[in-house]
């Protein structure tokens, strides 16, 4: 950001030096501005002369920590990414059964969804997720998958693999609750779909778990 003018040295040399940013936190200056250039889903807004600009810096600094525009918006949506995969983790590790673990998620979701996946949308759109990036969020889903798998193995009785699998199926479709969300964008749309998504969801845990009991089911989710 711009230096506050009293840490700025005066023309005959007094006064303070100048706040020097550390190197990562300068790179995050110039992601948060290019991140504000692209809140509104107008990627090509985002330009080398745009973020250094916004950021109050020369454009050959943008250039010291980017090569062009297009491994900036990589490293953005890199970084956004990673930051919404965080808050989800931490909202989903602080619930204690498998339904408050799906009410977290998909809560979190769709309130990422309102706040900046108009962004994420245009940076994804831009092509700017290569190998690598595809090879991060397959580790993160595979990592998603086990960790519900597990709770839904213990909290309900089944297999292993059978229950990564339903975890898949269910974690698969987020995308279509934050489809149809994306259709009528309202806090009272976003409550319904919670309720549809988490009532569909356990409910058809609960049905696998009825249908094929082993020793671990709790007997209440045993038929005579």
């Amino acid at each position: 950001m711009v230096p506050s003018v009293a840490n700025r040295r005066e023309p005959d040399g007094t006064g303070p030096e100048p706040t020097r940013l550390a190197r990562s936190s300068r790179r995050d200056a110039l992601l948060d501005a290019a991140a504000e250039l692209v809140a509104g889903g107008d990627v090509e807004s985002v330009s080398m002369e745009a973020v250094a600009e916004r950021t109050g810096v020369s454009r050959p600094l943008v250039y010291k920590h980017f090569a062009n525009r297009s491994e900036l918006l990589a490293a953005l949506y890199q970084r956004e990414s990673a930051l919404l995969h965080a808050e989800l983790a931490t909202d989903v590790e602080a619930a204690v059964t498998l339904e408050q673990m799906f009410r977290a998620l998909i809560r979190g979701a769709l309130r990422a969804q309102a706040s900046r996946g108009a962004a994420l949308a245009a940076l994804r759109s831009a092509g700017v997720r290569n190998q690598a990036h595809r090879e991060v969020q397959h580790r993160r889903d595979r990592t998603t998958v086990r960790y519900f798998g597990r709770q839904a193995a213990k909290e309900f009785g089944l297999e292993e693999s059978e229950a990564r699998s339903a975890m898949r199926v269910a974690l698969g479709a987020v995308e279509s609750v934050l489809t149809q969300w994306r259709l009528r964008p309202t806090p009272e749309n976003a409550a319904a779909l919670e309720d549809i998504y988490v009532n569909l969801v356990v409910g058809g845990v609960e049905r696998l778990a009825r249908r094929t009991p082993t020793a671990g089911t709790p007997a209440s989710l045993r038929r005579a």
